[in-house]
């Protein structure tokens, strides 16, 4: 083995280990809460969990396995079951993420009606259609011998051997990359555009409401003052921080393995094997990243693990008199945004994206 190799292999092995401890984790949660339970967006993590879990032990193990023996692990009955799940899997994970965001979508812009919208009938639906869509195309590439083991990226995975059927097998590519990948991608950035827009808006009311009320209230404390003053600061920076990092790391972690798989159909390129297994490891660190994104980095996540392992809570006398503090101040907030929208209907805002 080259040191490339070693390094590559090394890789996997690491994102091997923490996506089984992070996902494992937030299934613990789930299990443990039953708040997160009763919550329709824990349906949509759950599912994209068990996606994770999946590839975890059944993709990972393999591509580890030829990139050390540089060849096919096992027989071909396994690889193509294994190339099934790594197709199915990976297309089932990018529709949760985009029915994630739709969820979050409907939370912030219909806040009023979204218990109406997504009930838990509409959601068990909303997850049916991602498994008949997701397998859908593996069904189709079993179905034409299209699943393999494939020496670029050291995975069992749609691959065709036969030069007959090129045409039809980058037709189905194309096709299967825009009906998982881009489709999600749009999805995402319209709804979490739509959810940054409102968020913005909120965040610019409320700091209108928070400056009125720190002028009048002339006594409160400075320190008290400070603090809400940079609590306004960070609430301007959350929301757009959270929603790039939904983002972000889809396009980080799924387009370069998707670009190359597409350059590769052209010929036109040549692609480095060490490139292509870079690509597979980013694809493969979303498995990684997911339960940090979408769950563990939740404050609720974080009460349920802290409850679970009896960690016990910091209680300080001076931190004690600022949260009694701000708790005034909020309330007086309350009082004077009451007084000034009388004429407006109450928003239950979605709390995720400012309280997280």
């Amino acid at each position: 083995m080259s040191i490339w190799e070693v390094i590559l292999a090394f890789v996997v092995v690491v994102l091997m280990l923490v996506a089984l401890l992070a996902n494992v984790l937030v299934l613990m949660c789930f299990l443990y809460s039953a708040d997160i339970r009763k919550q329709v967006p824990g349906l949509f993590i759950l599912n994209l969990t068990f996606c994770n879990l999946l590839m975890t032990v059944s993709s990972m193990p393999l591509t580890l396995a030829g990139i050390i023996y540089k060849r096919q692990p096992g027989g071909d009955q396994i690889c193509h079951v294994v190339g099934f799940l790594e197709t199915f899997l990976t297309t089932n994970s990018m529709l949760s993420m985009a029915a994630l965001s739709i969820d979050r979508w409907i939370a912030v812009v219909f806040p009023l009606s979204y218990h109406s919208k997504m009930r838990y009938r509409d959601a068990a639906l909303i997850l049916s259609y991602t498994w008949l869509h997701s397998v859908s195309f593996p069904i189709v590439a079993a179905s034409l011998s299209w699943v393999g083991f494939h020496h670029l990226y050291a995975s069992c995975t749609l691959y065709n051997k036969r030069p007959e059927d090129r045409t039809q097998f980058v037709i189905f590519t194309g096709v299967f990359h825009t009906l998982s990948f881009l489709l999600s991608l749009i999805v995402l950035c319209f709804t979490y555009l739509k959810v940054l827009k409102v968020a913005r808006f909120h965040c610019k009311r409320i700091d209108v409401i928070t400056m009125q009320t720190l002028v009048l209230l002339v006594d409160i404390h400075p320190s008290v003052r400070e603090r809400c003053l940079e609590e306004q600061k960070r609430r301007r920076q959350r929301a757009t921080k959270k929603i790039s990092t939904f983002i972000g790391t889809f396009i980080l972690c799924f387009a370069p393995y998707v670009i190359t798989r597409l350059v590769e159909l052209s010929s036109v390129i040549p692609i480095n094997s060490h490139w292509g297994i870079i690509s597979k490891c980013l694809a493969y660190s979303k498995v990684v990243s997911d339960p940090f994104v979408y769950s563990l980095l939740r404050n609720q996540l974080r009460e349920v693990v802290a409850g679970a392992v009896s960690l016990p809570q910091p209680s300080y006398t001076h931190g004690r008199l600022l949260c009694a503090s701000s708790l005034l101040l909020q309330r007086a907030i309350g009082a004077w945004s009451c007084r000034l929208h009388q004429d407006q209907s109450p928003i239950d805002f979605h709390q995720q994206l400012h309280t997280e």
